[in-house]
């Protein structure tokens, strides 16, 4: 079995890798993210010693939700489908500064579209899904709201502005732009607590979020990367842009419901099934969101660079880097299987946290952890597919997926209560991640057959 694995590493050409500096950028943004993953966890321990589980903190949670999600599902699926797009004008030689005018009116318009949507329906939202609170609650709750509505459209900016740093190659300065949010509300919480009141932390997230928007702003003029003109929507490029956007959207939106439906599903059983839920799935989440930022910042811009040069390279390197990245994560999740029950007892069990809770958290965040090396693989193979622009496949496997999700989680449920849930996230996401492979798998055969025809 050894001498097995020394074969499988030996075939791989990581000299090859490290001279492309593609490993090299990943590790960068990968230890940079870690540094803001580590501020952030401090801002988190600040906010609980100031607010514990209270209604000031419930309230805020509840006001970021929407503004949250626009800036992951939508505004995430727009700069996702620019890079490739400007990579490919930029091949082309033209004059850069038409399709960077085009990306900023479109994330202008459609930022403030969504700020309008989340305005309009933020009464809807409230009495549909946190029904039977006092007026004060909700009012709490509008009066952040408030105040992060902006951040939608400062978030859609500073998106679109960390990609342009990423496609030149600037992937440190873009990975440090996410840290000005969680100091900015570290810096209230210590100096503006008394005077804001519960306000502290939704201003210091808009706060936060101007600063980021400046130091992206100022950086990219100082790099000379910002050139804008006179807008082209006509161009190949923006049309093939504004054709990868819903198949994008849906994709992002129909793959973040999964976890909704689990917690839908949660909310059915015990008190504190949510809870358990999301507890055990802390461990993998934080290695996934440290792989996923420097993942998706490096390898897209890569990849759509690889790709219009050679094809069949980009895709020998991307089953290359989906075999290290799979070994990998296959180890890991190894190592955390077997040291499961010694860190949830270590971080959680302590005055409410019981060691029954423990041993529930435990079972579960092992089953959680068995589809660390199909997501840490698969993240490689989303970026790829994105890169050549096979959003629509993607959407649908999505939507295969929440299907398949939750089905089995009502099935599961029945036999296993909460556990049942685990195995079919576990499960979903494996059945998900082996089609997406299988195509990718049949789309670098379909091109080696018309190269040899």
């Amino acid at each position: 079995m050894i001498n097995k694995l020394r074969k499988i590493v030996k075939e791989f050409d990581f000299k090859s890798l490290f001279q492309n500096q593609v490993i090299t950028n990943i590790l960068t943004v990968g230890i940079l993210t870690i540094l803001v993953k580590f501020i952030g966890f401090y801002k988190e321990s600040v906010v609980a010693a100031n607010f514990g589980l209270s209604e000031i903190l419930d309230t805020f949670l509840i006001a970021s939700l929407v503004p949250g999600f626009i800036d992951t599902v939508f505004l995430g699926a727009f700069k996702n489908v620019f890079i490739p797009s400007y990579v490919a004008e930029l091949k082309k030689g033209k004059e850069i500064s038409s399709f960077q005018s085009t990306g900023f009116i479109v994330t202008c318009l459609v930022s403030l579209f969504f700020m309008l949507i989340a305005y309009l329906f933020t009464d809807f939202y409230l009495e549909t899904f946190f029904k039977g609170h006092t007026e004060e609650y909700y009012l709490m709750i509008k009066r952040q709201f408030q105040f992060l509505l902006p951040c939608i459209f400062i978030w859609g900016l500073s998106s679109l502005l960390s990609g342009l740093l990423n496609i030149y190659g600037e992937f440190r300065y873009s990975s440090l732009g996410t840290v000005f949010v969680p100091i900015s509300i570290i810096t209230s919480l210590f100096l503006l607590r008394d005077l804001l009141g519960y306000l502290v932390l939704a201003l210091g997230t808009l706060l936060g979020s101007i600063i980021g928007l400046l130091y992206f702003f100022l950086l990219c003029k100082r790099k000379n990367i910002l050139k804008l003109s006179r807008p082209d929507f006509r161009s190949q490029n923006a049309k093939i842009m504004f054709s990868q956007i819903p198949a994008k959207v849906s994709s992002g939106f129909l793959t973040g419901m999964n976890g909704v439906v689990d917690q839908y599903f949660a909310a059915q059983l015990a008190i504190g099934s949510i809870a358990a839920i999301n507890y055990g799935k802390k461990m993998p989440a934080f290695l996934i969101g440290i792989l996923v930022i420097a993942i998706t910042n490096v390898l897209l811009p890569y990849f759509s660079k690889l790709i219009l040069d050679d094809r069949q390279k980009s895709f020998k390197m991307v089953f290359k880097m989906m075999k290290i990245t799979f070994l990998g994560g296959t180890l890991f999740a190894v190592l955390g299987i077997l040291f499961t029950d010694f860190f949830v007892e270590l971080f959680y069990q302590r005055k409410e946290f019981t060691p029954r809770d423990t041993e529930l958290v435990s079972i579960i965040q092992k089953i959680f952890l068995i589809y660390i090396p199909f997501t840490i693989a698969g993240m490689i193979n989303v970026n790829f597919l994105t890169s050549i622009n096979k959003n629509a496949f993607m959407a649908y496997v999505s939507l295969i997926a929440l299907v398949i999700n939750i089905v089995l989680d009502y099935i599961l449920i029945q036999y296993y209560g909460i556990l049942g849930i685990a195995i079919c996230t576990t499960i979903v996401v494996i059945i998900k991640n082996i089609i997406m492979f299988a195509f990718t798998y049949k789309e670098s055969k379909k091109k080696l057959l018309l190269k040899e025809y």
